[in-house]
């Protein structure tokens, strides 16, 4: 079969990584929104919280001034001092200052709690989303790729939302608030201040500019070596099979250098930002001290900077010089979250699967006057339920009757890997797809389930074209069994219920039994409660597939489409299944599609494909006597390769 072409690891990442987000306004807006949506209040309660501790703050170096000019100096030219004014305003400043502890805590307190919960949301949301994609996303995304979103991208999300954001409020409301307090306490130093900071703020730009470019490449390089190591995982068994190993070291080798690399750039300009910033505000906080002190030396001032003014503004200065450090130290983890939301709203962004089938699959009766009526009881019975403009419902059985007229399809458009099907399967009658690998037999399956839409051409079920059968209620018509098994962590009986969440323990066990995996349940430690984790990596893949055709018995589906379901199967339990799958495959319409020709000698029809054509079709006693390629496959070899 034709498939789409596989990105490598982290290709996704290489596309949306290593670079600045696109929008980051329209990116913190979205953030925004969630905040706004469920944590208004809260958020509310934040801000207030954040002013007053940033008011505490400026509070206390205003505080020194007073302390040192109107308390500690009057009492240094008393001979009895009286301390009591004293002590009355360091209760008062220490009452101004528990009132700070008890706001820093209670706005870090909710910002954990809000952005849990909005990282809650956005994970439900982006989960949700994923559930509404059709297969081409999955077939042209890596698998680690797409958990990085909810590893790696929900991570810094989550760092920013806790840290970086009140961080950065906190630091905006102390230097407004420390700037009009400097404002108000002497105007010179103010302006000699704020050169100091312009100074810092060029290095900002400078040191803290590569250091984000050199983060953004590190979650590039980071979604790649993810990407590597699921793949890895996935494929262990063949890497040891074809003694890999050594090849694997060397390109994981590579990816992980590259990782190195990144990391170090990103965190060599991230590490000497802090330093930078800290001494150069040590440095400021020193000029400050000595202009202040010349200035009142001088009195070219006057007398408007006292001892206590100096003190005040020096520590004011630490105070307005600290969260511009803060500032530059949130930068890069803001950067980062921008742009791994900006890759989350990508995927939340992305186009859900159309459906604009308005015909449903419902469980149907016959009344005493014989008309087909809708009932909510399971009569193993199903009906297609039509609602028409005006405004009356039909139903019609599902007998099971699948058309294909001129059919072409391609995975590109450019390439087109199915030409001109036409194909009639009866009600009940086992249709065989054979033909070399690359031929088209399992896309012509995925085109019945709608995974993907046609290029050209119609496909009829029932008469009814499958564009206007609701893609659930149609994908529910059809049991299918593919080639590769996917188990679930769960008990047995779990892993057989997902094909019927309705079915009885009675029913999950007929359906075991009907597809001859009900001797080896039995045997497990616990039986159908048997718990297997990791895709049942404890069962063989025979048993595997066994599970997988019980599943699809329990659905009860009136289309069976088996993929290559025996391949995995010895010839001895191919046997016994056989004969259960033909229990299962009675009255219904079967597609088969196999490599094993012994495995469809008794279908009704064989369609030998090549190259995406039909170019035979016939039972097997017909395709045998035309002595075509069917024949020449039969006589040949008894399995195709």
């Amino acid at each position: 079969m034709a498939r789409p072409a596989m990105g490598g690891p982290g290709r996704r990442g290489q596309m949306a990584g290593g670079k600045r987000s696109k929008n980051p306004k329209k990116t913190l807006g979205r953030l925004l929104y969630y905040i706004r949506d469920g944590y208004a209040v809260q958020f509310g309660v934040v801000l207030v919280c954040i002013l007053i501790s940033a008011v505490v703050n400026v509070a206390g170096s205003m505080f020194l001034r007073v302390l040192i000019d109107d308390y500690i100096a009057p009492l240094l030219l008393e001979a009895a001092p009286v301390f009591t004014g004293l002590i009355h305003a360091i209760l008062l400043m220490g009452l101004i200052y528990l009132t700070g502890i008890v706001s820093t805590f209670l706005y870090n307190w909710l910002m954990v709690a809000i952005s849990q919960g909005i990282l809650k949301k956005v994970r439900d949301e982006m989960f949700g989303r994923m559930q509404t994609l059709p297969i081409r996303y999955f077939d042209t995304h890596t698998h680690g790729d797409l958990m990085s979103h909810f590893t790696n991208d929900t991570d810094t999300l989550q760092q920013m939302l806790s840290q970086s954001v009140p961080q950065m409020f906190s630091s905006i409301m102390t230097i407004i608030a420390v700037f009009i307090a400097m404002l108000a306490t002497n105007v010179w130093l103010t302006l000699f201040v704020l050169a100091g900071v312009a100074v810092m703020l060029v290095v900002v730009k400078r040191i803290g500019g590569q250091s984000a470019k050199y983060f953004l490449e590190q979650q590039t390089s980071l979604g790649k070596v993810n990407g590597y190591i699921e793949e890895m995982i996935n494929g262990q068994k063949v890497v040891k099979v074809f003694c890999h190993e050594d090849k694997c070291k060397e390109q994981f080798d590579a990816l992980n250098d590259e990782l190195r690399e990144n990391a170090k750039n990103a965190n060599t300009f991230a590490n000497i930002l802090m330093p930078i910033m800290m001494n150069i505000g040590n440095l400021l906080y020193v000029l400050v001290a000595v202009v202040g002190g010349t200035l009142a030396l001088s009195g070219v001032v006057g007398s408007s900077i006292t001892i206590g003014v100096i003190a005040s503004f020096l520590q004011l200065t630490k105070s307005f010089t600290q969260p511009v450090t803060q500032i530059s130290q949130q930068f890069n983890s803001i950067v980062m979250a921008l742009a791994g939301a900006e890759r989350i709203f990508e995927l939340m962004d992305e186009a859900p699967e159309t459906d604009d089938g308005y015909v449903t699959l419902v469980n149907a009766k016959y009344d005493k006057n014989g008309e087909l009526v809708e009932t909510p009881e399971k009569t193993n019975i199903w009906a297609w339920k039509h609602p028409h403009e005006d405004g009356t419902t039909t139903y019609q059985q599902v007998r099971g009757d699948v058309r294909f007229f001129d059919v072409d399809f391609g995975y590109n458009p450019e390439k087109i890997v199915l030409h001109d099907i036409t194909l009639y399967a009866e009600p009940g009658q086992k249709v065989a797809f054979v033909g070399a690998t690359g031929a088209g037999k399992t896309t012509i399956t995925n085109l019945i389930n709608r995974f993907y839409d046609l290029a050209d051409g119609k496909i009829r079920y029932d008469g009814i074209n499958i564009n206007k059968i609701k893609k659930a209620d149609l994908r529910r018509s059809l049991g299918i069994v593919l080639q590769d098994t996917n188990l679930f962590t769960g008990t047995i009986r779990d892993n057989i219920r997902y094909g019927n969440l309705e079915a009885t323990d009675q029913e999950i066990e007929a359906a075991a039994q009907l597809a001859g995996a009900d001797d080896f349940i039995r045997r497990l430690p616990d039986g159908y409660d048997t718990v297997i984790d990791g895709d049942g990596g404890s069962l063989s893949q025979g048993q595997r597939q066994l599970l997988s055709i019980a599943r699809a018995a329990v659905a009860d589906p009136p289309v069976m489409i088996l993929d290559e379901a025996t391949s995995s199967i010895d010839t001895r339990t191919e046997s016994i299944v056989q004969a259960g799958m033909d229990g299962l495959m009675y009255g219904r319409t079967v597609f088969v599609i196999a490599h094993r020709l012994s495995t469809v000698q008794n279908a009704d029809v064989i369609m030998v494909l090549e190259l995406g054509h039909i170019i035979e079709r016939g039972n097997h006693a017909q395709l045998i006597a035309e002595h075509g390629k069917y024949y020449q496959l039969y006589t040949g070899a008894f399995e195709l390769e």
